[in-house]
């Protein structure tokens, strides 16, 4: 019934083809949800100066650690919906949907309260510098207020891509993208509304991406909503579902806070070193969108085959995953080594020195370093798509103990190099126990 929705065929015939093509949608639209935040960034550091840019960065672990929860909740509830799909199941593919609608808007109501209340304590925990407090909190308030826009919009898109459909979420982001993009400008240049308008219109650009989404699935993949009986609770599926999203999350959740631990550290380094971490993280964050739109590809591929019960693919799929990582990381280097100063220059508006310099060696220190987290997140998107629940948080335990070791105790030794090294260093480790354990899955061994 839902085969003439999809997009891509993962469970039959070629294998990197399908794959690439999939990704390709994928990559643009993590381009343009990237650009809420980096137009945010350019804007505000053009226009409100290096105080307001450093805000944005002082909150930014924040944000990412509240709204990475929902969304890995939501991640992990369309693993289940696209294990139904491989299984042909119509049923219970509905089924699924009805219950991630109902679990979703527990968690957001849960994210939303929680984050008003224990923002600006937080911010006081990580040691925010006094001249950034009110609008690092002013900004953060406001976005977080609505995660459920963001978490909507996450999951509707997840459910289509669940069925091999990465277009139709593209084409709502670039237009929702152009909107932020106006309204950005509006706000700030023109209303005078500072760092509230930025995040204002962050917010009102992805709830026009939720619209569309929800309008598109009505009309024309009328197959994915579910009817009243669907939301029959049932107790395994609710579980599995429940179990799967909270293992997406608290892995997501995990790492976000080892970056709320190191962004600590770096607070106490200066404002100017703040704002060059926060211009290079932007631009180290394009470069990893390959990364991460081949890491949602092998999700929905083994996902797809694991309810199809087909270890064979999966296993020539994470091969090709695994040298398509080692390619781009090449051609990413090679980028960042020639064009990182202008690229920060260009990010953060700032001419100083400190700056300029900072942001620099952090991008070509760790760029060599993208083999290696593109290997780590196909293998642990792999691993929750068959089922792991405890192994991948359990890497995300390592990255969040790594971080606090670093900031106690190289940091005030090592400054802002300590930072730099920080992540390489622990994705090493992760990336060892992730490939062994999944190499040694019953079922993935079933494959040879």
């Amino acid at each position: 019934m839902l085969k003439k929705y999809k997009e891509t065929d993962f469970l039959t015939g070629r294998i990197f083809v399908p794959m690439c093509r999939f990704a390709v949608p994928v990559l643009f639209s993590i381009l343009f949800q990237q650009l809420y935040n980096t137009i945010d960034t350019l804007i505000v550091g053009h226009t409100l100066g290096e105080t307001a840019l450093a805000a944005i960065g002082a909150a930014s672990p924040i944000y990412d650690l509240l709204i990475g929860f929902a969304l890995g909740f939501g991640n992990g509830l369309a693993i289940v919906t696209a294990r139904c799909f491989g299984a042909h199941d119509d049923k219970m593919l509905k089924d699924s949907v009805a219950a991630a609608m109902v679990i979703g808007a527990v968690v957001v109501a849960v994210i939303t309260v929680l984050s008003q209340v224990i923002l600006r304590p937080l911010l006081q925990i990580l040691h925010t510098p006094a001249e950034i407090m009110d609008a690092a909190c002013r900004y953060i308030s406001i976005i977080t207020l609505f995660t459920v826009v963001m978490f909507a919009y996450n999951l509707c898109a997840g459910i289509l891509r669940a069925v091999g459909n990465s277009i139709m979420p593209l084409l709502f982001l670039i237009v929702s993208s152009f909107v932020n993009i106006v309204l950005d400008y509006v706000f700030i240049a023109f209303w005078g509304r500072g760092l509230d308008g930025a995040a204002e219109a962050t917010v009102i650009a992805q709830g026009l991406s939720v619209i569309l989404c929800l309008l598109y699935i009505a009309r024309s993949v009328p197959a994915l909503i579910p009817e009243k009986s669907n939301f029959k609770f049932d107790r395994s599926l609710y579980s599995e579902m429940t179990a799967q999203g909270l293992s997406s999350a608290f892995m997501m959740c995990f790492v976000s806070a080892g970056s709320v631990i190191l962004q600590s550290g770096i607070n106490g380094l200066g404002y100017l070193t703040i704002a060059a971490h926060t211009a290079a993280r932007k631009l180290y964050s394009f470069c990893m969108m390959p990364f991460t739109a081949m890491s949602q590809t092998i999700n929905t591929f083994v996902s797809q085959n694991y309810g199809a019960g087909q270890p064979g693919r999966i296993r020539k799929a994470m091969k090709y995953a695994y040298i398509f990582s080692g390619v781009v990381t090449v051609l990413v280097t090679i980028f960042i080594w020639i064009f990182a100063p202008a690229m920060i220059r260009l990010i953060s508006g700032s001419q100083e020195p400190v700056v300029l310099q900072s942001g620099t060696l952090y991008l070509r220190v760790v760029a060599p370093s993208y083999f290696i987290l593109g290997v780590l997140n196909n293998t642990r998107r792999a691993l929750q798509a068959i089922g792991q629940k405890i192994l991948p948080v359990f890497s995300g335990m390592i990255e969040l103990i790594g971080k606090i070791l670093f900031t106690a105790f190289f940091i005030p030794k090592m400054q802002y190099m300590a930072v730099i090294i920080c992540e390489p260093v622990i994705w090493c480790f992760m990336v060892a126990e992730l490939l062994l354990v999944f190499w040694r899955d019953p079922f993935i061994r079933k494959g040879k």
